[in-house]
């Protein structure tokens, strides 16, 4: 089978990068410097060359703060860009796997979202990823729109990497504990996707699903266990609202994901965020070297 990946840059793509790498399948491996996925001709140029059989969409927009100020660009990469891979898709048969996110949602809930939950995106991030799963729906390709949260990662920019570094700066730090989601690994995603397309198992099983990890917690449970695990300890991390850090984009309160159609659908087993975040960490203080995060 042909797999194009867009975005391979990012964390998701990098971790489908090592994963690809081991598999008796083609991958073809794109960012924006290989493949403009924000034009419509280039896609289905490169789909329609290279024969390609399944579409992983690891591309996106993330910025939620700058989505505020410059929607427009927000759109451009989470609706416009994802259409044009939806209706090339569309037009030669193959999967589109498409990745969303938690910020579809207003957070006023108060137990998980299902996929049938109805959407209501606070802010510009979370209009224009809902835009994208709208425009896939529309375009009538066959489609896997996975749903998820909290994405961290060895790679690029994050929270884990965030306060790995802050904890080890600072005497002291504040951090929400009104925000309450799950940490995603990304590799644990990507394994999610790769078994899924390893295996064969869209076929029949078009649909939107949640991926998440297990279990629940805040940001600032998140940022005591990182420091912990860390050993960065000197560090006093207290709780704070989110009131007393406005922000441009309003984020959801809570944004936990029920994974039980993904896992009743596929059989995929999903470890509790603790594991995945230990087994993250590691990764990274075995290389000391590397730095916490992107210039």
């Amino acid at each position: 089978m042909n797999i194009l990946v867009t975005g391979a840059n990012g964390q998701l793509g990098r971790e489908m990068q090592r994963l690809g790498a081991v598999s008796p399948n083609n991958y073809l491996f794109t960012d924006v410097a290989e493949l403009d996925i924000t034009d419509a001709a280039a896609v289905r140029a490169c789909v329609t060359e290279h024969r390609i059989e399944a579409i992983v969409n690891c591309a996106a927009y993330t910025n939620v703060e700058r989505a505020e100020e410059d929607e427009e660009t927000a759109d451009r990469l989470n609706r416009q860009a994802v259409e044009n891979l939806a209706r090339t898709a569309a037009e030669t048969g193959a999967l589109l796997v498409h990745v969303s996110t938690d910020y579809v949602f207003d957070g006023r809930a108060s137990e998980p979202y299902t996929e049938e939950c109805p959407t209501a995106p606070l802010g510009a991030y979370g209009r224009t990823k809902r835009a994208g799963e709208e425009a896939v729906v529309k375009a009538g390709c066959r489609y896997l729109i996975l749903r998820t949260a909290w994405l961290y990662s060895e790679y690029g920019n994050n929270f884990l990497k965030t306060m790995l570094r802050l904890t080890a700066e600072r005497e002291s730090l504040n951090v929400v504990f009104d925000q309450v989601g799950t940490p995603t690994y990304a590799g644990d995603l990507a394994l999610a996707i790769f078994s899924i397309l390893e295996g064969g198992l869209d076929r029949g099983n078009e649909g939107i699903y949640h991926f998440s990890d297990e279990g629940v917690c805040s940001w600032y449970d998140f940022a005591v266990e990182i420091a912990r695990a860390a050993g960065h300890d000197k560090c006093r991390i207290a709780p704070c609202r989110t009131a007393e850090y406005p922000t441009k984009a309003p984020r959801p309160a809570y944004s936990v994901l029920d994974k039980s159609k993904l896992k009743r659908t596929f059989g995929i087993e999903i470890p509790h965020w603790r594991e995945s975040m230990f087994y993250c960490l590691k990764r990274i203080l075995s290389q000391p070297n590397q730095p916490t995060e992107k210039p």
